[in-house]
């Protein structure tokens, strides 16, 4: 009961936060917190298609405000994450992955094999497309778990898909690195100024939310 009561709370204070307080900056424990968090998220076959600039420069921060239409949070928070995918994803990533499982478990790519080809089968399936959708979901759940880690540490967030993506994208340099930013989540600690911290949740009814089979 405490653990759950613990969770609701968290979530019901959280929200996309609005202002922040930019004297406040998230400490080495709190931003290892996060990482730590995020590297953990599941996606499919556990492949983690994307990486995850953290930016804290403030140069390279007043950039991306003015690429996300101005937007204060951009320069306000504490740290900005963004998600980004692989553009041109390929069987060769699999393969990365297949040799950092064999790595990690201290076993031979052959014992996996099986599972290797399903993955290079999926892959080989989509067209590059239907693998950039597939990517961005992953990104998305790891976004959630960064929501949800940071609200059970009161540590305020806002998810943010309000920018221009091309000009991330150039700003942060990410076609050398053959990516494509999809999401941003600026992180830090609300301002006593933000008024939207102080709204009542608007959610739909578990009746309208939830269908029971």
């Amino acid at each position: 009961m405490e653990n759950s009561t613990k969770i609701m709370n968290a979530l019901n204070w959280r929200y996309a936060t609005k202002g922040f307080d930019n004297s406040k900056k998230l400490s080495h424990n709190q931003l290892n917190l996060l990482l730590d968090a995020v590297q953990l998220a599941p996606s499919s076959y556990g492949l983690q298609p994307y990486q995850i600039l953290v930016v804290t420069n403030p140069e390279v921060k007043e950039k991306l405000k003015a690429a996300a239409y101005g937007q204060p949070q951009l320069t306000d928070a504490s740290h900005i994450f963004v998600f980004a995918i692989i553009k041109n994803y390929t069987t060769q990533h699999v393969d990365e992955f297949a040799n950092n499982i064999a790595a990690t478990r201290s076993i031979e790519i052959s014992d996996i094999q099986g599972y290797v080809d399903t993955m290079k089968g999926t892959v080989d399936s989509r067209s590059q497309e239907e693998l950039a959708n597939w990517n961005a979901r992953q990104a998305y759940i790891a976004l959630g778990i960064l929501l949800d880690t940071a609200a059970l540490t009161e540590i305020d967030a806002c998810p943010m898909e309000g920018f221009n993506n091309a000009q991330f994208d150039e700003i942060l340099g990410l076609a050398d690195k053959n990516l494509t930013s999809v999401v941003i989540a600026p992180t830090g600690f609300r301002s006593t100024d933000d008024a939207y911290q102080h709204l009542i949740k608007v959610r739909k009814s578990k009746e309208d939310l939830f269908i029971h089979i």
